[in-house]
């Protein structure tokens, strides 16, 4: 049966959905159309959506960065790992759901919508559990995640609205990469877009007009994951909607195969959220509070560029999964191309403008204190290295993943996201003194961008022999 939502749209959000959509009017053949131009159409409605995913936590500390000093954008790099959890069970399901939806097309086979059926039947059951697991382990969750005693309460208070709508950011993350792969991606970006412009003006209102403080941007955060919820349901009734739900057949066999192929994505933002929670308690224990409020703004912007790199991939993998089905061997390479020369834009970008401009992310997210505008420079710099390969690195997953290489996808993010990075963010302050622990991403990212370089050149070679 088709899914259905109420008709309730504000002239806003319908000239958002109408200025996306219209990007889409023609007909966008993924086997047989130019691929230049599918892939930066693609890419544009993937990256106004990876970007806008990423104001929800940005504008929020800079909201409250603002309003509460150091101690808000700390609190809120606490919260960081939350977000982690939460999406990247959005993604599990939704990336490796619409890679095997889009490869099942691509074979013809007809019964792509089982696929997207076990999607959302485990989308329901991941929401149900991180929703228990925060409205009754939030205590211990924060502390765990770093907070101290001042830091609780400012977190719970953040976290207090965003409880009751915990589904609705898992949802999101699965539905935007249906409809991606179902070409509607400009309406994705339209959902997301929504709910961040709601996001935005809400926290400036509720945070200062309203003088809210930190729980006036929990409820703007909130309020937004509801719009783009709203939004991308109206997919479903459009004309261009082919996702049904349809009783699927060895239903547990294809949620299986479904968490198979998406866990290297799921893992790269669990990956942040371990990542982050090792940083939170080394950088207390070693370097301090000031330090763990500068630790805040450039996990927003690593955010940002790991944001880039998604959309990236998210651009190139319903044409690279729908041609992998059909045995298109020459357009999947002509879109690795494309994407390559993306992310290396996208590599010299952010790294440049960190090593230039270092507090300009401190001037954004809060205001700095003397102590804090002193120790940043050289915080970021060091740390901004990493943002030269991780582009790269993030994109391979994406890569190996709509190739049927879970295993390469797994290995790159596990050993990038936890076993190298979490070795040597523990060991490098002891072994070389607690400044040391900046470098232990960027030396991350060269090693696994050593094995991606390797692999991706392998797996690109075969498909030439199969051509």
């Amino acid at each position: 049966m088709r899914m259905k939502v109420p008709d309730k749209k504000t002239v806003p959000v319908r000239f958002l959905i109408r200025f996306f959509v219209c990007q889409e009017e023609k007909t966008m053949n993924l086997l047989n159309g130019k691929i230049k131009s599918i892939y930066f159409r693609y890419l544009s409605a993937a990256f106004g959506s990876a970007m806008i995913t990423s104001v929800y936590s940005l504008v929020d500390m800079a909201m409250v960065g603002q309003y509460q000093g150091p101690d808000g954008t700390a609190a809120l790099a606490v919260v960081a790992p939350v977000w982690n959890v939460v999406y990247s069970l959005g993604l599990l399901m939704g990336i490796g759901g619409s890679v095997i939806f889009s490869t099942v097309r691509g074979q013809k086979t007809g019964n792509e919508n089982e696929y997207f059926t076990v999607s959302v039947i485990g989308s329901v059951m991941f929401a149900i559990m991180s929703w228990l697991a925060i409205l009754f382990f939030e205590e211990p969750i924060l502390l765990f995640f770093g907070a101290d005693s001042s830091l609780l309460l400012l977190a719970e208070s953040y976290l207090t609205p965003i409880k009751a709508v915990i589904p609705l950011f898992l949802f999101n993350q699965m539905l935007a990469a249906f409809l991606r792969n179902d070409e509607h991606p400009g309406l994705a970006t339209a959902g997301v877009l929504a709910g961040g412009l709601f996001n935005v003006i809400g926290d400036y209102v509720f945070v200062f007009t309203f003088d809210m403080g930190i729980f006036g941007a929990g409820l703007a955060t909130a309020s937004g994951a509801v719009v783009s919820f709203l939004v991308m349901l109206s997919h479903f009734r459009s004309e261009k909607n082919t996702l049904v739900l349809r009783k699927p057949v060895r239903t547990m066999d294809k949620l299986r195969v479904i968490s198979v192929t998406g866990f290297s994505t799921f893992f790269v933002d669990i990956a942040m959220g371990i990542l982050t929670v090792l940083f939170n308690r080394q950088i207390m224990k070693y370097l301090g509070s000031n330090a763990l409020a500068v630790y805040g703004p450039i996990i927003n912007v690593s955010t940002i560029v790991q944001c880039c790199a998604y959309s990236v991939g998210q651009a190139a993998q319903p044409i690279i999964s729908i041609n992998f089905g059909a045995k298109k061997w020459q357009r999947i390479k002509e879109t690795l191309r494309y994407a390559l020369y993306t992310v290396g834009a996208f590599s010299i970008f952010w790294t440049a403008l960190s090593l230039i401009s270092p507090n300009l992310y401190i001037y954004i997210f809060m205001k700095p204190t003397e102590a804090i505008l002193e120790i940043s420079p050289r915080i970021i710099r060091f740390y901004s290295i990493s943002f030269l390969l991780l582009p790269l690195n993030i994109f391979s997953t994406y890569y190996f993943q709509v190739l049927m290489k879970p295993k390469a996808a797994f290995y790159v993010s596990v050993f990038r996201g936890c076993i190298i990075s979490g070795i040597l963010i523990m060991l490098l302050p002891i072994m070389a003194g607690a400044d040391s622990i900046w470098f232990a991403m960027p030396v991350t990212e060269l090693l696994v961008a050593i094995y991606v370089v390797f692999m991706m050149n392998k797996y690109t070679r075969e498909l030439s022999q199969e051509e």
